[in-house]
Parts: C-alpha cells; sequence; structure tokens
C-alpha cells in the first residue's frame, strides 16, 4: 500500500514526539509528504472557531512557532529527508483532526495514545480513540515507551 501523504497530529507534547517520528520515519520509507498538525483546543461552543473576536484565534501565531521548534528540536534529523507542511488551527481537536485528514485526503493518520485505562479512560476519554471511531482512513496509534 503506498501511503502518498500521512497526516500527524500533535499536542507538542513529549509524549506525541513518539508518533511524530514514527511517521516521519515512515514517510522516508514511503516518499510520503507529512502533515504536522496541532489543534489549539476550543469548544466551539462560543465562537465559531474562524469568528475573527474567537480568543483562540490570537493564539495561532505562538502555536505556529511552538510547532516549527517541537519539529526542530524532535525530527531534524529527517528534514531533509521528507516532505512536510506544519498547520495550526483552531477547534475540537478530534474533530479538527478527522476533517483535516479528509480535507488533506490523508492515506494514514499517526498519533501517540497516551495510555490512560479504566475509569480515567471512560471519564476522560481519548482524543485518538474517538479518531480511530471517526476516520475515513486508518489510523496508527503509536503509545510512547515509557
Amino acid at each position: 500500500m503506498k501511503l502518498a501523504k500521512i497526516l500527524a497530529p500533535t499536542d507538542l507534547s513529549k509524549l506525541s514526539r513518539a508518533a511524530v517520528r514514527y511517521a516521519m520515519e515512515m514517510a522516508v520509507a514511503q516518499g510520503s509528504v507529512v502533515v504536522l498538525y496541532h489543534v489549539i483546543s476550543e469548544d466551539g461552543d462560543w465562537f465559531d472557531k474562524d469568528d475573527a473576536l474567537n480568543p483562540a484565534n490570537a493564539l495561532v501565531p505562538k502555536q505556529k512557532q511552538r510547532l516549527s521548534e517541537f519539529v526542530q528540536e524532535n525530527c531534524a534529523d529527517y528534514l531533509g529527508k521528507v516532505e512536510h507542511r506544519e498547520i495550526v488551527e483552531v477547534g475540537v481537536p478530534y474533530k479538527e483532526i478527522v476533517r483535516k485528514a479528509e480535507e488533506e485526503k490523508a492515506d494514514l493518520i499517526v498519533m501517540s495514545t497516551h495510555g490512560r485505562t479504566g475509569l480515567e479512560q471512560v471519564m476522560v476519554g481519548s482524543v485518538t480513540a474517538k479518531v480511530v471511531a471517526r476516520a475515513t482512513c486508518p489510523v496508527l496509534s503509536i503509545r510512547p515507551s515509557k
């Protein structure tokens, strides 16, 4: 199966590093484009995500800088070998990840799972689990090593 485009969502945490690196490594092997994607979490109840008055939109420039730094710090060894794009948007993370995968016509989503189990998983839920349940393309869930 040829993977032309891989979507690699990240919350910019150390735990998401493993999945982003895995996506980059797969892209080297497959000749894929990687879309590195960060969603600024906003529940959408008060403002439309594109509303100029939405306070979350003020965070986009800083988060773009943080994503760029995250990629430089964690994936520098892949940057000359892999075509990639960095995108930051505002919204409900799982909804935006599913939407972006469809918009980009991604062949695969590679994302970390934070390893919650039991009651914590039931109460908090998981962005990864919600994406797996809703995505129209395959989702590879990477659990970071301890």
